[in-house]
């Protein structure tokens, strides 16, 4: 794993430190919803996914809204938490600092604190690391004449660690064994998708050789965290791919999101689909096969409707290897019709649905997935997204959200006994 990764958790914390990486100071309170050692063998695993929308318009600005406890979009996101309980859960665009700082805040005053009465919830185990939001690099990485914009960052974003990462575990994560894909470069990618400047003769040719040597495939990054579950490791597979929107005819970041998400498909795929990859470490090649995994994150890609390029989710709904569990709600066929616009020309089913997006275009989409692999047995999942009379839709409601234009996305796992 990259040495500046932040990993969390109890008695591990001081081996974690020896081995480089720097561990943060655990929230200290006692847990009320206890990890028994052989609970994954009385009740299944739940994973989910949840774009939190914790991310602010400058760098530092989450730590301080988050330092007294009582800002009022995380006590939403935290009573959500609490309400789904899930045992790991990724959260998409939570403002990443260097110090944890933010991490520790939303634990300590947020989630371990009743929101409404509902039970608090401990997350003992953490990880996060830097991403490309926000790292300028250097170039004209969007053809307008400027640099230093957040359009020519590595990945969209006024400040480094904007729209970061975070995953929340209440099992032990296997720190040495994290891979991070943050430095892998798109053109490293056989047959990637790279974007073709429309105003000359050559093929592929929007970004330059210089621009290409410096440009990574992910927006942010791309993780594989092995959580050790007490009846085997299962690996979170945990990325935010671009959304495929905010470009001109070239379509950089509809490309771009294509092949993020073609990262995983290869990942989990054979020996010769992933022998390309290396991660932070210089460590070739993805996951070992046979491996448990659930594939988390705001893939930015509906599989009928929206913007992306055709077939971009495909990759993994149709993938061999991985399980589409289809979770679902009433309250995201309920807003469809209400709202109306985009969404009464959708092809897709609004139950799948995850994000209340614009009505005019794209409307409401399903683009955030926890998608197991094949060898877990799915005993459940579903989107937190209540009907409008059913307690819980005060903290989805309508624009302007109380918590954000995502839904959180849960399902639940039985892992076999085994490695």
């Amino acid at each position: 794993m990259r040495g500046h990764g932040r990993w969390v958790g109890g008695l591990a914390a001081a081996a974690t430190a020896a081995a480089g990486v720097l561990a943060l100071g655990a929230p200290a309170s006692a847990d009320p919803d206890p990890v028994g050692t052989n609970r994954a063998e009385r009740s299944p695993l739940r994973v989910a996914t949840y774009n939190v929308s914790l991310n602010r318009p400058s760098e530092g600005g989450l730590v301080a809204d988050l330092a007294d406890g009582t800002d009022p979009q995380a006590r939403a996101i935290a009573q959500v938490l609490q309400t789904t309980r899930p045992d790991v859960v990724l959260l998409n665009e939570f403002d990443h600092d260097d110090d944890g700082a933010a991490v520790d805040l939303f634990r300590q005053k947020y989630l371990e604190v009743s929101q409404h009465g509902e039970s608090p919830v401990r997350y003992p185990y953490a990880f996060t690391a830097p991403v490309n939001t926000g790292v300028d690099s250097g170039y004209d990485l969007n053809n307008d004449g400027r640099t230093g914009t957040a359009d020519d960052a590595l990945g969209f974003g006024e400040f480094p660690g904007q729209y970061g990462m975070v995953v929340l575990s209440r099992y032990p994560i296997d720190a040495d064994s994290v891979r991070t894909f943050q430095d892998f470069r798109w053109k490293d990618m056989p047959g990637a998708l790279l974007p073709d400047d429309p105003t000359t003769d050559e093929p592929a040719d929007w970004y330059s050789p210089e621009e290409l040597d410096v440009l990574p495939l992910s927006s942010k990054s791309h993780w594989d965290v092995p959580v050790e579950t007490g009846r085997g490791t299962v690996h979170v597979l945990a990325s935010h791919p671009t959304p495929p929107t905010f470009d001109g005819p070239e379509d950089r970041n509809g490309l771009r999101n294509h092949d993020e998400i073609r990262f995983w498909a290869d990942y989990v795929g054979s020996r010769r689909d992933s022998a390309y990859i290396y991660d932070d470490e210089g460590t070739e090649g993805g996951l070992r096969p046979g491996s448990r995994f659930v594939v988390v994150g705001d893939q930015n890609a509906d599989p009928h409707d929206g913007d992306s390029v055709p077939g971009a989710v495909d990759q993994l709904l149709d993938h061999p290897r991985i399980r589409d569990p289809r979770p679902t709600s009433q309250g995201a066929v309920e807003a469809a019709a209400v709202q109306g616009g985009a969404n009464n020309h959708h092809e897709g089913d609004a139950a799948l649905d995850t994000a209340d997006f614009a009505d005019d275009a794209p409307g409401n989409l399903r683009v955030d997935y926890a998608l197991p692999s094949k060898n877990l047995v799915v005993r459940g999942s579903g989107v937190f997204w209540p009907m409008a009379d059913q307690a819980g839709s005060e903290l989805t409601g309508m624009y302007p959200f109380p918590t954000s234009d995502h839904r959180l996305v849960w399902v639940d796992l039985w892992v076999p006994g085994g490695h």
